[in-house]
């Protein structure tokens, strides 16, 4: 059995290569356990997938030193417009503008694509006090009054003060740990691609409510956009089947002439949406980060934050324990990140609910109502300046690292 771990983090995603580092920083020894390999980490095709970063998430990034390998890649997202429509009948006349400009801090975020934003994740956790397994999976774990110990796929047993899930919806660690999940199906689909276009964005992410769900084209580097693309599950498999060029046909009348003509560049993917919430973000020795413990609508683009808010949180309750003389992994310790999470997540994850289901119908009366509270927040500068700054993630208790 190996016992020289402080932390075990299991899953090698975004969350958990981010909480890794900003232990191993604040002098924690850490093992990561991936079960994918990094070839498919790092040899991935332009595809689209890009990340709106908050301006506090990119703050978090820049203290663990990872900015500067992503930042030449990077598009700030200057302002947001976010508008109701239907498809081929252009948006409606009420839509909210936030513009970077009303806040002091700078933008409100940066673009970034994965096939840069992993690489130097991966890259970062190349250094003391980390040790990351890849191809290896949990079958077992189990807990007593000192440490986390899980048992891998290969008969290795490792053991820690503290056993962290960053492995998404379905996560292995909290089932195993006893903590139950909330959640439901949206019927929906996210069609994701890239397009590139005559016109510049100019740094403006565009959100469009349609009947069928939203469509996001957030800026990325150079003429090219990221699409999110939320649809009825039955119409958007039915769009994914038609081939690049049939496929762009129907994505143009959503998308709309405003940056040219448009082409598809590089693949399409799909993913189902849905929201799901952990029943706790803490057990025994367990804690839960990301999708592990809340994994909502891409609605507002703030999922991969939210994960990075409680990876910057966890790190520093840890942190703090331990300067205190105190067991990482006690119930003191791991109540005091989920008081300061916990509120927070649920909170984001209902009002990205609450959205989904007030813009993804045709209801002329929710409609007017919708419509009608798009153009008053518009016309409400603090109103407006608070969703810029929500945007940018600056409201609430911001941990250290985003500061």
């Amino acid at each position: 059995m190996n016992n020289q771990n402080d932390i075990l983090i299991v899953g090698g995603g975004l969350n958990g290569p981010a909480l890794a580092i900003a232990c191993a920083q604040a002098g924690l020894r850490v093992t990561i356990i991936d079960a994918m390999t990094p070839d498919v980490h790092r040899d991935r095709d332009f595809d689209g997938r890009a990340y709106a970063l908050s301006l506090t998430s990119v703050r978090m990034l820049r203290r663990l030193g990872l900015w500067d390998a992503i930042a030449d890649n990077a598009q700030p997202m200057l302002d947001i417009k976010v508008t109701d429509g239907r498809a081929g009948e252009g948006a409606s006349p009420w839509m909210m503008h936030f513009d970077h400009a009303e806040i002091e801090e700078g933008p409100m975020g940066w673009l970034v694509e994965d096939r840069h934003l992993r690489p130097a994740l991966l890259d970062a956790m190349d250094r003391d006090r980390i040790t990351h397994l890849t191809g290896r999976r949990v079958v077992a774990q189990t807990v007593d009054a000192a440490r986390a110990t899980v048992t891998l796929d290969d008969g290795d047993v490792l053991s820690a003060q503290v056993l962290v899930g960053c492995d998404g919806r379905s996560s292995g660690t909290a089932s195993r740990a006893g903590i139950g999940r909330t959640g439901w199906d949206y019927d929906q689909l996210a069609m994701v691609c890239a397009v590139e276009h005559e016109l510049p964005h100019d740094g403006i992410a565009h959100q469009f409510f349609m009947p069928g769900g939203p469509l996001a084209i957030l800026p990325l580097t150079g003429n090219r956009s990221s699409i999110v693309w939320s649809e009825d599950a039955t119409r958007a498999r039915a769009a994914m089947d038609l081939d690049d060029d049939a496929f762009l046909e129907v994505l143009k009348p959503a998308f709309g002439s405003f940056l040219g003509d448009i082409k598809l560049a590089g693949t399409r993917f799909t993913y189902p949406l849905g929201l799901t919430m952990a029943h706790s973000l803490i057990a025994a020795r367990v804690a839960l980060v990301g999708d592990a413990a809340h994994g909502i609508h891409p609605i507002a683009g703030q999922g991969l934050n939210a994960g990075l808010r409680d990876v910057a949180a966890l790190a520093q309750v840890l942190q703090d324990a331990r300067q205190r003389g105190q067991d990482i992994g006690s119930p003191t310790s791991l109540e005091a990140y989920q008081q300061w999470r916990r509120f927070d997540t649920v909170k984001l994850s209902l009002a990205t609910d609450a959205f989904n289901r007030l813009f993804s119908n045709d209801n002329p009366l929710l409609r007017g109502v919708r419509d009608l509270g798009m153009g008053v927040i518009n016309a409400l500068p603090g109103l407006r300046r608070g969703f810029i700054r929500e945007a940018a993630g600056l409201n609430g208790t911001l941990p250290r690292l985003m500061r």
